[in-house]
């Protein structure tokens, strides 16, 4: 593997009307790790996600992702070149079907004009049982994606994104709502795409990132406060003050 960063953000700052959203915040995350980003809100975790994704661009700093300057890309760029971003309220089609909402995902194989017309290809088939296997939905593949309960359909939605094949997976709050079965069936889940690709969470559940057992990067004011295992930053006095102990 290769020791080289997968992702690397090097002196990013911005600043929105006047306010320091990020500052000279540095960050690197090697191929196939899965990294949990914890921190108070306003810690600029969001805005971070967006200069990944090239939602927002930065004033000043270096993001790249392998040799890619991130920042000269815009935003359906970088999802092509691997990138995929799930955001805290998941996005389904609720009138269609899992597994036509994972259908109309795969990368590079279908529009939904074609959605309507065409039959399942072979490849299609097996590229949709295995995502069915992944998100824990293989019993629920013929149910609107509308009648799932909010923790399934978060599912589904990590099951779009890994149709379009990324290499990093940047996840927003994926067990907001969610039961504490779901919760760690979750984790497991993360643990088990973590496998095959990188993943970066931004989470404020603590038993959830502990579950995930991972580097932990804690944020604040924009900058990294403290990073190491979630034991080690939990008794951070420093991470304490300003997020654990309110």
């Amino acid at each position: 593997m290769s020791t080289e960063p997968l992702l690397e953000l090097s002196h990013v700052s911005v600043t929105f009307d006047g306010f320091r959203a990020i500052n000279d915040l540095s960050l690197s995350l090697a191929p196939g790790e899965m990294r949990a980003i914890i921190g108070p809100n306003g810690a600029g975790k969001t805005t971070m996600m967006d200069i990944i994704t090239g939602k927002t661009r930065p004033d000043t700093g270096v993001v790249r992702f392998r040799e890619h300057d991130l920042t000269k890309l815009d935003e359906p760029a970088i999802a092509r070149m691997g990138i995929g971003r799930k955001f805290q309220k998941p996005t389904v089609f609720e009138e269609l079907t899992v597994r036509d909402n994972l259908l109309l995902s795969l990368k590079g194989l279908r529009s939904p004009f074609s959605l309507l017309f065409a039959k399942e290809t072979t490849e299609e088939t097996a590229r949709i049982d295995g995502l069915l296997r992944t998100i824990r939905l293989g019993r629920d593949a013929s149910r609107q994606a509308g009648g799932l309960s909010h923790g399934q359909k978060q599912w589904l939605e990590i099951g779009m994104l890994l149709g379009q094949e990324p290499d990093l997976l940047l996840v927003d709050e994926p067990v907001a709502g969610m039961t504490d079965a779901e919760t760690m069936e979750t984790a497991d889940l993360l643990r088990e795409i973590n496998q095959t690709r990188s993943v970066v969470v931004v989470e404020h559940d603590m038993e959830f990132v502990r579950a995930l057992d991972v580097k932990v990067t804690v944020l604040h004011e924009g900058s990294v406060l403290a990073e190491g295992e979630l034991d080690q930053v939990s008794n951070d006095p420093r991470v304490i003050e300003v997020y654990l102990g309110r």
